[in-house]
């Protein structure tokens, strides 16, 4: 899918809809001069539902929807007969979709799961016709309920990418080329900053038949939090991911230094990131020698698991997926 394809943020105008009116109604007919009350309940409104589907991955059908309202619901009629429902407008998204007030950003719900759905605005409920407010005492009740009104406002939709493995790492670290190589993902790849500017999905085949998913996340630079580079943009789809994979290619001045400034980034936008499992891969290492390599060694976080490869030549690639399926389970 085209890079342009690739929308993770949208903001819509929700209207549910409003419940109808209950009827006020009084039986008659040829035989019935003077019966009792029959006014039936008014229809409820239709309801704005969130539905997950697993075959979507990204929000672009709702990119130009900025307004999107559901029917109201009929009135009810005489003969006790109930008003037609608001047709509800059913929306289905990508899971990993969030859901959020455009107002205040208080989490409504995510949607995680194929087939879920969530209400994101009910509809109103449907007024009572004078059918429900006979009494021994008042047996002719000239007055039923109005429909509710249903909710409308601005609410927020965002993507989190779901996948088991991401992959940070700072512009041309290797992160695009290590997904094209243990994955049939074609992300593009070139020699300069931001190749990346949507993130990238691979299914990465294991042993017997086994597989797991890897997300090549843009480029993190030094402030990036704080709305440098890329921003904040695609930080959000880190949180989703179960296993981290910190690149850094062998050629860096100081490993150390990248990864802790990867780190910190990763920190001041939410600090449960700090929590998840991690691995540290230094990449590009057909471009050192043995000697280098060993001497590089010294260079490495302390306290971190690391592990030299190279997406070039292959070199200890099989190792890492294999680490990565451990971490995994």
């Amino acid at each position: 899918m085209a890079e342009s394809n690739f929308v993770d943020y949208v903001k819509i105008f929700f209207r549910s809809g409003k419940g109808g009116a209950g009827c006020m109604h009084f039986h008659r007919d040829k035989l019935t001069a003077m019966g009792g009350p029959d006014g039936g309940d008014g229809g409820h409104g239709g309801s704005v539902i969130l539905r997950g589907n697993a075959q979507m991955w990204t929000l672009l059908h709702l990119k130009y929807k900025k307004h999107i309202h559901c029917d109201d619901g009929n009135r009810g009629e005489g003969g006790n007969k109930t008003g037609k429902q608001g047709d509800p407008q059913i929306i289905d998204v990508p899971l990993g979709t969030v859901a959020r007030d455009a107002e205040t950003g208080e989490f409504i719900f995510e949607i995680t799961q194929d087939g879920q759905k969530e209400i994101l605005m009910p509809g109103g409920r449907g007024g009572l016709g004078n059918w429900h407010f006979r009494t021994p005492s008042k047996q002719t009740p000239h007055y039923a309920q109005p429909g509710e009104e249903g909710i409308e406002g601005w609410r927020i939709l965002e993507l989190k990418v779901l996948a088991d493995v991401g992959l940070v790492g700072f512009p041309n670290a290797g992160k695009s080329t290590l997904l094209s190589v243990i994955s049939a993902a074609k992300p593009e790849i070139a020699n300069y900053a931001f190749t990346t500017l949507v993130p990238n999905l691979g299914i990465v085949k294991y042993r017997n038949y086994k597989s797991f998913i890897v997300a090549d996340i843009p480029g993190i630079i030094e402030g990036a939090s704080e709305g440098k580079g890329l921003g904040t943009r695609f930080l959000r789809h880190i949180e989703r991911n179960s296993v981290l994979l910190f690149m850094i290619p062998a050629e860096a001045g100081n490993i150390t230094k990248e990864f802790n400034i990867l780190l910190n980034e990763l920190e001041k936008h939410n600090k449960e990131l700090l929590f998840k499992k991690r691995l540290v891969a230094i990449t590009k290492t057909d471009l050192i020698d043995d000697e280098l390599m060993g001497m590089l060694q010294s260079d490495l976080p302390p306290g971190e698991e690391c592990l030299f490869i190279s997406s070039t030549t292959g070199f200890q690639i099989a190792a890492l997926k294999d680490k990565l399926w451990a971490m995994l389970q």
